[in-house]
């Protein structure tokens, strides 16, 4: 029996998200595979139905793996994918793996020698990264910053005097729920003429993606709580 492959599915980034943001291959994906590894089973069934799925969830196989899932578990259900099962890995939003469960059981899976294949779509950081106007030759993303105040200006500074020293783009994500508290410390901290990146429900009507000095920001402050955003910094003088 030959092998399975595993493929990474990004899902859309909001509820109200472009139906065409998922590209044709993905569909056909969608109803072919009968094994998905899923951050979120609810989430999962909701995406797979916006996107086409139109059969039984009966006729499905819906397994947990989030940053809980113990590598015991896994290996376990890599053992499906094993013994010849397509299988799909699903994130609540946007591209697996990145920000998001999964990276862990894909290094499994590489080191049991399955096919990991991933897929094109949504990912709100890819998306920023491209629109930012900031370097996308060289940038490094952080992922989510210190939720203490303290700490989370310490970071902010630190990010700005690489950006500075080395050239390379700095990017990271917060909470929605405290995005408001991350700008203003942005605000607060940053030099003035750094250039800020906020991008805000991308592939979703009314989304969008700025950049601009800092000191711009702070005359005309964006309300974007509780809005999903990807930030990026870059200081060149």
């Amino acid at each position: 029996m030959s092998t399975g492959t595993i493929f990474l599915l990004p899902s859309y980034l909001g509820d109200e998200a472009r139906l065409d943001s998922l590209c044709g291959w993905e569909q056909l994906l969608i109803q072919e595979l009968r094994v998905y590894f899923t951050e979120n089973e609810k989430s999962a069934r909701r995406f797979l139905r916006k996107a086409g799925y139109a059969g039984s969830f009966d006729d499905i196989e819906l397994h947990r793996v989030d940053k809980d899932t113990r590598i015991e578990e896994q290996l376990n259900l890599l053992t499906l994918v094993r013994n010849g099962a397509d299988a799909g890995v699903l994130s609540e939003a946007g591209a697996p793996a990145i920000a998001d469960p999964g990276a862990g059981l894909l290094a499994l899976a590489h080191d049991m020698g399955i096919p990991v294949v991933p897929i094109p779509g949504p990912s709100a950081i890819m998306l920023s990264i491209m629109g930012s106007g900031l370097n996308g030759q060289q940038f490094t993303f952080h992922g989510y910053l210190p939720i203490d105040k303290i700490a989370r200006v310490k970071r902010l500074r630190e990010l700005e005097q690489i950006s500075f020293q080395t050239g390379y783009a700095q990017f990271f994500i917060e909470t929605p729920y405290r995005n408001t508290s991350m700008l203003e410390d942005c605000y607060a901290t940053l030099n003035a003429n750094t250039r800020l990146c906020i991008g805000v429900n991308l592939t979703v009507p009314g989304g969008w993606i700025r950049t601009q000095p800092v000191n711009r920001w702070k005359a005309q402050k964006p309300e974007i709580q509780k809005l999903p955003a990807v930030f990026g910094l870059m200081r060149s003088a």
